[in-house]
């Protein structure tokens, strides 16, 4: 079949294809960038209101609070930053993580690394570059607390800095943490759109799970157990690894009843293994981040999209939705990483890359999984009041989404096993993990 695949935008498609060395352009730029983000938290002394519209327009509201009188203004141009500290409801969901962490690291004295500013205090400061808005569910209710996590069991030794807005574009934040733009960053493995990462394309194929945090904690097992997922993630440390809940299949023009009511149809993809579902399917699809798909459909540039619950409000989509399709498990997945440059965590003590750890990994996987389930619930009750038509696949279009998956399932598990992973094993944990059984 003839590939219906749109040519992705051109930034992100740049971005997305830089290899870890990158072209000397890309470096200078970045450099820039960071400068540019330096000079504007040393002059800048406005304050963020937490009301303030965020970048994406999201208008969920969160118990998000500055803790210093010198942050950044939500209007200012270029990267700004401030930092935040999480408590209440969203922290209360860390506390047995942190309990635990802090049994885990052994007691007594313990030689701390410093950063370059601050040698007699020993102490570090991470920053952590973010795509996503500053009250999206994952950030507000995942990410957030996780930093309050990282500061409590190492005893305010490290603490994170979460930037209000990001230092380059949501393609370009693997490389920003390689190259040490940024020391914290997190992204989808598709966005990179170099092949980088195709050992975790496993977790995005279609029936995976509809339990974000099963999901998410079985991803990290069977990725960084049988799959080698450090060895993919060159140049970093890799401290996180999770999906979200089921991918939906959004559109505002008809029922998709079989393939060929695809037909016609311009789908926003993520990338990766749903584009080539999508694309096979007979839609033709276009890659952009979440952050353009508003403009995008409520222009008419697209007809519909491949999202979860979640985002179809966190990015205020129903009221430009007629239908949505679901399949057990999810048409497609996501998976997502959180890295930390490696010259940053050097400069972090053993003990406290102990402490860290202890509350990363399948901790974290946990703790965002959770965060995407209770967002899924909230959002699928707003579809549902949006009138919104939520309905799950027809025979003809359930057999069709099976036959593809399968092959794209065939593909990915000899294309592994060239290099000695058991990608059918994998993939088989992976479901049972995620609550599947297949």
């Amino acid at each position: 079949m003839t590939s219906r695949r749109a040519p992705a935008r051109d930034l992100g498609a740049r971005e997305g294809s830089r290899q870890t060395k990158g072209r000397p352009s890309d470096r200078v730029q970045a450099v820039l960038l960071a400068l540019a983000a330096v000079l504007a938290v040393a002059a800048t002394a406005g304050t963020w209101e937490p009301g303030a519209k965020d970048p994406a327009g999201f208008a969920a509201t969160c118990g998000t609070r500055t803790t210093e009188a010198t942050t950044i203004s939500a209007e200012a141009k270029g990267p700004a930053a401030f930092d935040t500290t999480r408590r209440g409801a969203a922290g209360a969901l860390a506390a047995p993580a942190v309990a635990h962490a802090r049994e885990s690291v052994a007691q007594g004295p313990a030689a701390f690394a410093a950063t370059p500013s601050s040698t007699a205090s020993a102490r570090t400061e991470l920053v952590m570059s973010s795509w996503l808005p500053p009250r999206h569910p994952i950030v507000a209710n995942a990410f957030v607390p996780w930093i309050d996590q990282i500061e409590a069991v190492t005893e305010g030794r490290v603490t994170v800095r979460l930037l209000a807005r990001p230092l380059g574009s949501p393609p370009s934040h693997y490389y920003m943490a390689v190259d040490g733009i940024a020391d914290l960053t997190y992204g989808l493995h598709s966005f990179t759109r170099d092949n980088r990462f195709p050992r975790s394309r496993f977790a995005q194929f279609s029936f995976i799970g509809d339990d974000a945090a099963a999901g998410s904690r079985a991803f990290w097992r069977v990725y960084t157990g049988r799959l080698d997922a450090q060895a993919e993630h060159e140049g970093v440390k890799l401290l996180g690894l999770f999906v979200h809940g089921p991918g939906i299949l959004y559109n505002n023009v008809r029922r998709i009843e079989r393939p060929a009511d695809l037909a016609g149809l311009k789908i926003r993809t993520p990338g990766g293994y749903v584009a080539d579902l999508m694309d096979g399917l007979g839609a033709t699809t276009l890659f952009m981040d979440s952050g353009d798909v508003y403009q995008k459909l409520s222009r008419g540039v697209i007809d519909g999209l491949t999202m979860t619950y979640e985002a179809s409000t966190a990015f205020r989509l129903t009221p430009h939705l007629r239908y949505a399709m679901r399949v057990p498990g999810g048409i497609y997945n996501t998976t997502w990483y959180v890295v930390v440059n490696e010259a940053a965590w050097r400069k972090i003590s053993a003990r406290d890359r102990a402490a860290i750890e202890a509350v990363s990994g399948e901790a974290l996987a946990d703790l965002v999984g959770r965060a995407w389930n209770d967002a899924d619930a909230r959002a699928l009750e707003a579809i549902r009041a949006a009138g919104i038509d939520i309905y799950d696949a027809p025979p003809p279009m359930l057999d069709a989404i099976r036959s593809r998956a399968r092959e794209h399932e065939a593909r990915w598990t000899t294309r592994v096993a060239t290099r000695g992973y058991d990608g059918r094993a994998a993939l088989a944990a992976l479901r049972r993990g995620a609550g599947m059984g297949r």
